[in-house]
This record gives C-alpha cells, sequence and structure tokens, in this order.
C-alpha cells in the first residue's frame, strides 16, 4: 500500500512509495517455506508491564520484549493472523502484525481477554509484574529523610485466568527463573493449565532478559520435552512453534 508523506507534487499526503523496508519485508514473507500455520489466527504477548508509583516512577523488569517480538514474526513467516500485545519496548513494531499496545498488567489482561475468543494458539512471552502499588500517588511524590514504605498487591494472573476460560486454545507459558527453571515450570504447566511452557535460567551470561540469544526447555502437558542450547531467539521461537503446530495438528 502507498504510504503518508511528501508526495511528488511537493505536498504532503497519501501516494509516496512504501519505503524499502517495507518492501523487503512483504518479499521476505513470500519467499518464507513454511507456512504450516497459513490459517491459523495467534496472540502473542511481549516485553515488560510498568505498574506506576507515582506520575513518574513504576515498578517493572528488564524484559526487552526481544522473544515476544520473534515469536510474532515467526508465527506471522508460517502463515499465521497474528496479534501482538505488547508492553513498553524499544523495539520496532513486525510489519504484518496487528499490535496493541499496553503499559499496565490490567491493561495487558484486558486486551488478550477482548481477543481471545477469536484466537486458536496464546503465547505470554510477556514479563508481567506480579506486584502493583496498592494506593499509586496522583501526583509526583517528594524526597523526605524519613524511609518510604510501600504497600503492594498482587497483579492479575493473566495465565491462570485465560487457562480457566480456555476452550479448545493452545496456551503457552513462560518461566523464567534463577537457577534450574524446569521444576517451577513443571508446577506452572500444571496449575494455570497451559499445553506448552517455555523454561529459562535468566542467571545465565548471554542468554534470557535483554540478551539477542535464549537457551531454553520447553515442556509439554503430554509429557514432551525438548532442551534448546544457546541460540538466535528467532531460532528459539521457531523451535516453540513447531511444538505448537505439532498440537494443532494433533
Amino acid at each position: 500500500e502507498p504510504e503518508e508523506g511528501e508526495v511528488l507534487c511537493g505536498e504532503e499526503g497519501r501516494g509516496r512509495l512504501a519505503s524499502l523496508e517495507h518492501i523487503l519485508a512483504e518479499a521476505e514473507l513470500l519467499l518464507r517455506r513454511a507456512r504450516d500455520l497459513a490459517g491459523r489466527r495467534v496472540l502473542v504477548t511481549a516485553g515488560p508491564t510498568r505498574e506506576w508509583l507515582d506520575a513518574v516512577r513504576f515498578l517493572s523488569n528488564a524484559s526487552s520484549g526481544r522473544m515476544g517480538y520473534a515469536l510474532a514474526e515467526a508465527a506471522r513467516d508460517r502463515g499465521a493472523a497474528v496479534v501482538l500485545v505488547s508492553g513498553p519496548t524499544s523495539l520496532p513494531l513486525p510489519e504484518g502484525v496487528e499490535c496493541v499496545r499496553v503499559e499496565t498488567a490490567a491493561e495487558m489482561l484486558q486486551a488478550v481477554l477482548a481477543r481471545f475468543p477469536e484466537v486458536e494458539v496464546v503465547i505470554k512471552a510477556a514479563a508481567v509484574a506480579d506486584y502493583r502499588p496498592a494506593t499509586p500517588a496522583g501526583g509526583k511524590m517528594k524526597k523526605g529523610a524519613e524511609p518510604l514504605e510501600l504497600k503492594l498487591e498482587p497483579t492479575p494472573d493473566i495465565l491462570r485466568t485465560l487457562g480457566e476460560r480456555k476452550s479448545g486454545q493452545i496456551l503457552v507459558g513462560f518461566s523464567a527463573e534463577v537457577g534450574d527453571p524446569v521444576p517451577e515450570a513443571w508446577r506452572k504447566l500444571k496449575a494455570k493449565g497451559l499445553d506448552l511452557v517455555v523454561a529459562n535460567d535468566i542467571s545465565r551470561p548471554g542468554i534470557g532478559f535483554e540478551a539477542e540469544e535464549n537457551a531454553v526447555t520447553i515442556l509439554g502437558a503430554d509429557g514432551t520435552r525438548e532442551e534448546v542450547p544457546p541460540a538466535p531467539k528467532r531460532v528459539v521461537a521457531d523451535r516453540i512453534l513447531n511444538h505448537v503446530v505439532r498440537l494443532l495438528n494433533r
């Protein structure tokens, strides 16, 4: 489609040639071999959430969103219609993907539930904040000499909510731990009604949060297990989607 901007006559408007980056991205989509998700509808969440303390401060985490964005792009390239629900990141939005920007865990839950009945697969790669301030300040809190105590309350458990409401959808969660992530991943898979869980040890250097690569263990509710050694997150994304395709075709 033509894009907005300065056109040949010198005026601003819709009609200029699409950018080279956009054209190349579309061409690359057509040349991709695997189309095993053609006709499928996939929702991916990515990035961190922010839980505001006051007008300028928030609680968050170090997630860059790269794993979730890689999953959205990989699913798109395999033919799926993809919705990406993204927390705040500095990453460019993927071409050919419906993107929904959110900030808080509550906003992410609302965005996911609104689209949940329409999709066949949900991959929850977002690093959602577990707690939020019970009473956020209306303005900017002033610094004082005394220590400051904050009362926190749990944020909505998006995975558990989806696990309780799913009706045939494939539900994939992530379990990022310090040390061996597998025991907690098995617990999460069973407790939250997941079909797959992707476990990774964020204490290992060079993988996980903010890194270009990841190394994961993929666990299935049917007892399957795959160890994925350190690899670019796009490669890891395709390994995860291989399991999703297997479950869809089962």
